[in-house]
C-alpha cells in the first residue's frame, strides 16, 4: 500500500544563469539553523568547486537538506547553463516539485524555458519565485504575466498554471506572499513549500527500488550513487541487484556498503533509509547514472530519459612542442588517459574515445564551455597537454545526407549594435527568426544557427557590443548541413626561430599586427605570437637583436615603445585557434602553435590542400 511521507519534501531549484538560485539556497540554509550563529560562512556556499566560485556559475548539481517545522526539505541546486543541461534533466527525477526562480527585471530567459519544459513534462508541481525584487529597475508584475505566458506556451496543465507566486530578495534574505507585505525572512517560501509541494509517495513494504540520478566520486570510497528511494527501504549490507532500463542485459548482484542522508552541507551516515528519502550509497564499483538498485526477489528497473548526446569534439594530445615537459607535473599519455577516463566517473555528458595514435584522445561534450571547464580543471591539477580546435559532430540520415547540430541563439543588445550582430551571425550561416523589444532599450534577436557558426564567436560578440550584449544559446536538434564557412578572416604571426623575445624584435614585429607576448617570453619556431590583420600567416623574428657598432649603442633600445601584448584567457585562445593550430596547455602558460612547426613542411602541406 502506498503511503505519503509527510515529514519529507524533495525539491529542485531551477532557473536561467544568474537569476539567483545558489544565493537563494544559501539563505534557506542560513535561516533553517544549519550554521551556528557565530559560524563564518562564505557567500554561495553551495558552489564548492574553485571554478564555480570564480566564474559565479554552478557546474554540478548539489544536494543539501534543511529542516523546517519538523519537516526535512531535500533541496537540489541545479546549473543554469545549457552546456550542463544534462545535469538538470536527471535530478528532476528525484523530486516532487520545483522552485522556478525568475529575475524580477530580466523575466523568463531561454534557459528558463528549457528547464521549465523538463519540469512540466514530468508533471512536477511548480512554485514561481520572483527574485531580486529589490533591484531598482525591477518590474515584478510584468514578469508574472511573462512567466504565465511561457507556461501556457509550454502546455502547462490547469493545476500547474494555478501555481503560487512568492516574491523574494535572496541577497536581502527575505520572501513575501505579495509585493505589499513587509519582508522579514524566508518563512513565506518555507511555508509555500510545505503547503504546495506534495510529499513523496511509495510503498514501504514493497521490494526496494532506487534510481541512481547523480554520481559523485571520491578517492577513498570510489563511486557514490545519489538517488531517491521509490519503494521499500534500504539498509547497510543489504543484498541487492543492479539493473538498467536501457540495458536489459545488465544484472549484477551487489551489496550496499555505506548509506548517507543529507543534513545541511554534510552527508550523515545512517543504517537504514525509508521510502521517499534522497540518499547516497557507496560500495558499488560499477555504478552508472540510470541504474536501478532493487531487491533480488523483484528486479524491476525504473525508466529514465536517455542522456543527451554530445555535439562538439576536441582532440586532447600529449604535448610535443620544444618547450614540452618543463611546467607540468603529469605529461605522459598514460597520465592523460587515466585522467580523461576518470572524468567519465562523474560527467555523464562527456565521451572519451581512443584514436589510432596512443598519444591522442577524442573528447566530446555538450558545448565549448563544457570542454573548457574540463581543460581548466586539468591544468590546475598539474596536467600538461595540447588541444585542437573544437569541431562539431555530424550525423548522416537514411538518405546519407549530412546533418549538423543547430542552436537557437537569443541575443539581447542595445539597439545601436543590432546591425553588426545581424551581419556577423548571417555570415556564420545564422538565420534571423524574430526581433522584439526587450526591457531597458534593448532589442532581442532570435537566430537559428549551426553550432559551428558559434565556435569562436563569443569573444568577437563582446568586442562588437562593447561588453553590453548578452548571448544565450540552446541546442535545437540536427538539421541539414548549411555549407562551408571559414572560422577566421585573419592570419597568425608566427615565430621564425627559437629563443627569447627581445624588445628590439618585438618593436619591429608590432607593426605587422597585434602581439600576444612581451619581452622575455620563450618562443620556438612555429609558435603563434600574434594576430596578423591580413588573411595569410606571416613569419617574424621576435628574437632579433640590434647589431652593435661604434655608432649604435644598446641604450637607445630603452626608448623603444611597445604596445602592451594581448593576454588571452583559455576561452579566448580556444576561440582564436584555427583548424591547423593547437593550443598548448600547461599549469603556467597557454601557447598557441601551428600543428606543423617546420615552415617548409607547412608550406608543402598548404600546397597539397
Amino acid at each position: 500500500m502506498k503511503i505519503k511521507r509527510e515529514d519529507v519534501r524533495n525539491i529542485a531549484i531551477i532557473a536561467h544563469v544568474d537569476h539567483g538560485k545558489t544565493t537563494l539556497v544559501d539563505q534557506l540554509l542560513r535561516q533553517s539553523g544549519v550554521f551556528r550563529a557565530n559560524q563564518e560562512v562564505q557567500e554561495r556556499v553551495m558552489d564548492s568547486n574553485d571554478l564555480e566560485r570564480e566564474r559565479g556559475i554552478t557546474i554540478l548539481s548539489k544536494n543539501t537538506a534543511v529542516t523546517y517545522k519538523g519537516v526535512k526539505i531535500n533541496i537540489i541546486d541545479t546549473p543554469g547553463h545549457a552546456d550542463f543541461g544534462g545535469e538538470v534533466e536527471r535530478v528532476l527525477k528525484m523530486v516532487n516539485g520545483v522552485i522556478l526562480v525568475v529575475d524580477a527585471y530580466e523575466g523568463p530567459m531561454p534557459q528558463t524555458k528549457f528547464v521549465l519544459q523538463k519540469a512540466l513534462e514530468l508533471d512536477l508541481d511548480v512554485i514561481v519565485c520572483i527574485n531580486k525584487i529589490d533591484r531598482p529597475e525591477a518590474r515584478p508584475q510584468e514578469v508574472i504575466d511573462e512567466t504565465l505566458e511561457l507556461m501556457m506556451d509550454l502546455d502547462a496543465s490547469d493545476k500547474q498554471l494555478d501555481c503560487p507566486f512568492v516574491f523574494a530578495s535572496a541577497r536581502g534574505g527575505y520572501a513575501k506572499y505579495s509585493l505589499e507585505d513587509e519582508g522579514v525572512d524566508m518563512s513565506p517560501l518555507f511555508e509555500t513549500i510545505l503547503k504546495h509541494i506534495p510529499a513523496p509517495e511509495g510503498d514501504p513494504d514493497a521490494h526496494t527500488q532506487m534510481l541512481i540520478s547523480t554520481i559523485d566520486y571520491n578517492e577513498f570510497v570510489g563511486r557514490i550513487g545519489i538517488g531517491k528511494i521509490d519503494n521499500g527501504s534500504l539498509k547497510v549490507n543489504q543484498e541487492c541487484v543492479q539493473v538498467n532500463h536501457h540495458d536489459p542485459d545488465k544484472f549484477h548482484r551487489i551489496k550496499i556498503g555505506k548509506l548517507y542522508e543529507f543534513d545541511g552541507l554534510k552527508r550523515v551516515e545512517v543504517q537504514e533509509a525509508k521510502v521517499g528519502s534522497i540518499v547516497a550509497v557507496t560500495g558499488i564499483a560499477d555504478l552508472h547514472i540510470g541504474d536501478t538498485i532493487c531487491s533480488p526477489e523483484n528486479p524491476e528497473s525504473i525508466p529514465f530519459q536517455k542522456i543527451s548526446e554530445p555535439t562538439i569534439a576536441m582532440y586532447f594530445m600529449v604535448n610535443d612542442s620544444p618547450l614540452a615537459g618543463q611546467e607540468g607535473k603529469y605529461i605522459t599519455s598514460r597520465h592523460l588517459r587515466d585522467r580523461l577516463f576518470r572524468e567519465l566517473n562523474t560527467d555523464v555528458s562527456l565521451r572519451v574515445e581512443e584514436t589510432d595514435s596512443p598519444d591522442c584522445f577524442k573528447v566530446s561534450g555538450r558545448g565549448e564551455l563544457h570542454l573548457s571547464v574540463l581543460i581548466e580543471n586539468m591544468r590546475r591539477e598539474g596536467y600538461e597537454f595540447a588541444v585542437s580546435k573544437a569541431e562539431v559532430l555530424y550525423k548522416y540520415d537514411e538518405r546519407n545526407r549530412k546533418l549538423e547540430p543547430m542552436e537557437i541563439a537569443y541575443v539581447d543588445v542595445p539597439e545601436e549594435y543590432t546591425g553588426v550582430v545581424i551581419q556577423k551571425l548571417t555570415s556564420r550561416k545564422g538565420a534571423l527568426q524574430g526581433m522584439s523589444q526587450a526591457a531597458g532599450g534593448y532589442s532581442r534577436l532570435e537566430f537559428s544557427i549551426p553550432s559551428r557558426g558559434l565556435i569562436g564567436y563569443r569573444g568577437e560578440f563582446l568586442t562588437d557590443t562593447k561588453g553590453n550584449g548578452i548571448l544565450n544559446t540552446i541546442f535545437d536538434g540536427y538539421s541539414e548541413y548549411k555549407g562551408d564557412l571559414s572560422y577566421r578572416q585573419t592570419g597568425s604571426l608566427i615565430a621564425y626561430e627559437a629563443g627569447e623575445a627581445i624588445t628590439y624584435g618585438l618593436f619591429n614585429a608590432q607593426e605587422r599586427g597585434a602581439l600576444f607576448i612581451g619581452p622575455g617570453t620563450k618562443v620556438y619556431a612555429g609558435m603563434v605570437v600574434g594576430q596578423s590583420p591580413k588573411s595569410e600567416d606571416i613569419e617574424i623574428n621576435v628574437c632579433k637583436t640590434k647589431k652593435l657598432t661604434n655608432t649604435r649603442s644598446s641604450s637607445a633600445d630603452e626608448a623603444l615603445k611597445l604596445t602592451p601584448p594581448r593576454i588571452m584567457s583559455l576561452e579566448q585562445c580556444l576561440d582564436f585557434i584555427d583548424t591547423d593550430e593547437l593550443l598548448e596547455v600547461t599549469p603556467k602558460s597557454l601557447r598557441i602553435r601551428k600543428k606543423i612547426l617546420d615552415s617548409m613542411l607547412r608550406k608543402r602541406a598548404s600546397f597539397k590542400k
